[in-house]
């Protein structure tokens, strides 16, 4: 093994840590007998030499080693290396991603490509594997199969020969995902794979089997999914509850087929006749024992693939189907915007009696409700039934998936109350590093307004460190937080204006912008006065905020303000300005410094300029044609915010309207804050073009932010607030001229 390791030249290359030297002991230790050192290796091939699935040279000569051990029955954890191969290999580049290369990612595109034909041309060792004596090696060759062999007619076939000889429970649903995967890959074979997919599901098979056919018919062929599939689900679900843990298929089901012929498995054999013909019969196995058996021996290590593999560890532990969280969640995937259907199934999951079930349903929930607008009531409420749970992961998956709901977690506000009068230990979370921060269940009850939630920020404002979040949750609550003021002062009052007062003093000052406590107005001086030159800036921003929102019971203020505007073209200069005319109103003395702002060569200060000369209104008239010629600039942002001060001081809507409906269709990101300035213009005439837009987004399932591999925190609230504002736009509650 490892013949002619040594001749390459592995110092030239490098991969994502340096020179790749030491790229042969990493490929060595792969085939360590020893059970840690393969697991080193194993992270440090994905940590270093396929790091974030990148390709260098060094990977790609990597390659024919990793053939190697993959075929060699002495290596053990054969299947993971197969798996590496797979992700390597396994790297599409269609025409879009080839028409938006530069030349700074030329190489990079180029060794993604040559690694594709490197272990495509290899592909057909998989065919062998898949039979392999380790189960381990069984569950990753399909996979590799449908992601990297030219032929799909036959890894098609194959894997449905395969199908009923296999004994272990997670390699035959490993082979069902397959042939969704060569569905997804190569859809003139679609409508094939999905009638084969639609008669697993419907016969006598194994209930995890059934799942794992509907959950691929989902992906690849959604129309094929039956009328009734969420009883049918939630049936396999209870049938799957009922058999003994770790256990086989049903015990009825009928005699194995036949073992597939070396044909099937040679790489080089021909096609079938009639790959139809070949179909799946259900088979009696041995007890599966755990999902674990095919993963060969695992060990605790230090490394990230060690660490990733024991949490793993720990979350399947005791499940007797880990694999079907997986399985839910690609059908639900698969389901799409069918938010009715998919709601009702994890309403029925959230009734389980198995705690892991519900763990899962409702950690399905949250993104659920992050990506489909929907009725979510009876869900939500569900979710809330879960804090009562003595289970803490659960009730903790609870409490982040209600924290980001904001008004529609309405329907748990009592669960919540009650949780947080029953743990006071969790209303504030200490980190290793960094300030501390609320806990789950104090901003989820905050941000529905709840005054239930104040005790728990009284006390948080009594800690030596106050949470770094406490003065977001005080602005939510509004008027019912106003016992806090007294304390938010006290505390402003104490914080030392050294290098660490940013960190300090800006949660409380956050507070009591959104109390508008202009009595604090003493207190938030001495910060501005005081401020270090350490984050001096972001400190004084904050303090300049929190006069603002004070208006004329802050006036004790206005010296130092207009002593601020005295320099004009500085952001000091632009929001001491804003602060001064909420304060004073007196538009002669903030004008200047707005103009001056508006000419800045930083972005980010003209667009506070033209916020605060759209808040003068008419007395910002002169300015009308210096925004209108914002109107074509090139930062998206900045258009928008001189659009709607445009028609603030001019009220004037058409030219206003024309180019903000412009860029609500170039970018999605700009919706919410359009969407307000059309609501306040007033009634949207129906049939106009802000209308039609105004509809479509309501007509939208989809939420306006959702992102495929990542979400916000306040996603959720700000499609729902798009949601509100489009429909207050149209019945024309706003104020203002549409002239």
């Amino acid at each position: 093994m490892f013949s002619g390791i040594d001749e390459v030249d592995w110092a030239s290359m490098e991969h994502a840590y340096g020179p790749a030297d030491d790229v042969p002991e990493l490929l060595r230790g792969l085939a360590s007998d020893d059970p840690a050192e393969r697991e080193a290796a194993l992270d440090g091939m994905y940590g270093a030499v396929h790091h974030q699935g990148d390709v260098y040279a060094c990977t790609l000569a990597c390659i024919p080693f990793l053939f190697e051990l993959a075929v060699d029955p002495g290596v053990q954890d054969r299947g993971s290396v197969v798996e590496l191969l797979t992700s390597i290999g396994g790297f599409d580049l269609d025409e879009d991603d080839e028409a938006e290369i530069d030349e700074d990612e030329i190489e990079g595109a180029a060794n993604y490509a040559m690694a594709a034909a490197a272990v495509t041309a290899g592909a057909g060792v998989f065919f062998e594997l898949i039979a392999d004596e380790d189960a381990g090696v069984r569950l990753a060759a399909p996979l590799a199969l449908a992601t990297l062999h030219r032929h799909p007619v036959r890894v098609l076939a194959l894997l449905r020969e395969r199908l009923p000889v296999e004994p272990e429970e997670e390699v035959r649903l490993a082979l069902v995902e397959a042939a969704g995967r060569v569905a997804l890959r190569h859809r003139p074979l679609a409508g094939r794979v999905a009638e084969w997919l639609g008669r697993l599901a419907s016969r006598a098979h194994s209930p995890g089997l059934r799942l794992a056919a509907l959950a691929q018919l989902a992906r690849c062929a959604p129309d094929g999914l039956p009328g009734d599939v969420v009883p049918v689900v939630s049936g396999l679900l209870r049938e799957m509850r009922s058999l003994p843990e770790q256990s086989a298929p049903a015990e009825d089901e009928p005699a194995p087929g036949r073992e597939p012929d070396a044909e099937s498995r040679c790489p080089d054999a021909a096609e079938p006749a009639d790959p139809e013909a070949v179909d799946v019969e259900p088979v009696e196995t041995e007890p599966v024992a755990a999902a674990e058996t095919c993963r060969g021996e695992q060990v605790a290590t230090p490394t990230l693939v060690g660490q990733l593999r024991s949490l793993s560890a720990q979350e399947n532990a005791g499940r007797g189907a880990p694999w079907a969280a997986d399985l839910l969640r690609t059908l639900h995937v698969g389901l799409d915007d069918r938010v009715g259907d998919r709601t009702a199934l994890l309403a029925d999951q959230l009734r389980s009696p198995d705690r892991r079930q519900r763990i899962d349903a409702v950690r399905m929930s949250g993104g659920l409700i992050r990506a489909w607008r929907g009725p979510y009531e009876e869900l939500v409420a569900l979710v809330g039934d879960q804090l009562a749970d003595p289970e803490p992961r659960l009730a903790e998956a609870a409490s982040h998936v209600l924290e980001e709901l904001f008004g529609l977690a309405a329907p748990a506000a009592d669960a919540l109350a009650a949780r947080l009068a029953d743990r006071p230990e969790d209303w504030v979370r200490s980190w290793a590093s960094g300030p501390p921060g609320l806990g789950s269940i104090v901003k989820a009850l905050a941000r529905l307004g709840d005054a239930r939630a104040v005790p728990a920020l009284a006390a948080a404002l009594e800690l030596p460190q106050v949470a770094h979040d406490v003065g977001f949750a005080v602005g939510h609550l509004g008027t019912a937080a106003e016992p806090l003021a007294g304390a938010l002062r006290r505390r402003l009052a104490e914080v030392a204006l050294d290098e660490g007062a940013y960190d300090r003093a800006s949660p409380l000052l956050a507070g009591l912008t959104g109390l508008r406590a202009g009595e604090a107005t003493p207190e938030v001086l001495r910060v501005l006065r005081g401020a270090p030159e350490y984050r001096g800036e972001w400190l004084r921003t904050a303090a300049l905020r929190a006069l603002g929102s004070f208006g004329p019971a802050a006036r004790e203020a206005v010296p130092e303000l207009r002593e601020l505007i005295r320099r004009p073209g500085t952001a000091s200069a632009t929001e001491a300005a804003e602060a001064l005319w909420a304060i004073s109103g007196d538009a002669e003395a903030v004008l200047p410094a707005l103009i001056e702002g508006l000419q800045s060569h930083q972005v980010h200060d003209r667009r506070a300029a033209a916020v605060a000369l759209g808040a003068l209104g008419p007395r910002a008239a002169v300015v009308a044609p210096r925004l209108r010629g914002l109107l074509a600039h090139e930062e998206l942002w900045l258009r928008v915010d001189a659009a709607i001060a445009l028609w603030e001081v001019s009220g004037r809507s058409r030219e206003t309207l024309e180019a903000l409906l412009a860029d609500w269709d170039r970018s999605r990101h700009v919706r919410v804050r359009v969407a307000e300035c059309v609501a306040r213009m007033g009634p949207v005439p129906e049939g106009s073009a802000a209308a039609h837009v105004l509809r479509s987004e309501l007509a939208s399932v989809r939420r306006h932010n959702a992102m495929d591999g990542g979400y916000g925190s306040h996603d959720i609230h700000e499609d729902e607030k798009l949601l509100a504002l489009c429909r207050r736009a149209l019945r024309g509650t706003g104020k203002g001229s549409t002239a």
